[in-house]
């Protein structure tokens, strides 16, 4: 895929116990190709620090209208029917998934991301009681940069229903490399959260690109 990625699901899989590096193992190996070549981009995959049971990563799409018919593509193809049912054997859920797209133009994740040297990514979900303001958009880029991308919710209909994402809920989601440091929300911004924020530290796999 050329260009900025649009569209970006951030996915959180909750797998069977001990079984993480099974599906990262048969992912590298099988999966991640396949899905670039029909129109995806495999942005990074992780491993949680905190979480032994999670797999999270990111997916791109080069647009809303792409979207559909990459993932058409690929799960009724024959990679899928070969190597699906071993990659659903090691999940639990497979269903919590924020569909995402730039925070504002230049904010999204670059046409080729530049791996790291290592270390640890981290993602924070910020959710908020509203859908933002201009304003509010602002002051999140202020507050949390720097940082690799800064995306909130896309608000268009999920017209991939085989592959749930999370819908009525509004969240701004920071991906940062480790030594970008943390974000320092003001008073206001604090007040436009509906809740506190969910904090990923991520190890990236061997073939993850985000690093």
């Amino acid at each position: 895929m050329s260009g900025v990625a649009e569209v970006v699901e951030l996915r959180q899989y909750l797998l069977r116990p001990g079984r993480r590096d099974e599906l990262i193992d048969l992912f590298e190996r099988e999966l991640l190709e396949p899905q670039e070549q029909v129109g995806m981009a495999i942005l990074g995959t992780f491993r949680d620090l905190d979480r032994p049971d999670h797999f999270v990563w990111l997916r791109g799409f080069p647009g809303v209208a792409s979207r559909a018919p990459a993932l058409e593509a690929f799960y009724a193809g024959p990679v899928w029917r070969r190597h699906g049912r071993a990659a659903a054997g090691t999940m639990i859920d497979s269903d919590d998934v924020l569909q995402l797209r730039p925070l504002a133009p230049g904010y999204g994740f670059p046409p080729r991301v530049e791996p790291g040297d290592g270390g640890v990514v981290t993602v924070t979900v910020y959710p908020l009681a509203a859908p933002p303001s201009e304003g509010v958009r602002r002051a999140f880029r202020t507050a949390l940069l720097p940082a690799v991308a800064l995306l909130e919710t896309e608000p268009a209909r999920n017209d991939y229903p085989a592959l749930p994402v999370r819908e009525g809920e509004d969240v701004v989601v920071r991906v940062a490399r480790d030594g970008d440091g943390p974000a320092r929300l003001d008073d206001a911004l604090a007040g436009a959260l509906a809740g506190p924020p969910q904090h990923l530290r991520l190890a990236p796999t061997p073939r993850s690109r985000l690093r």
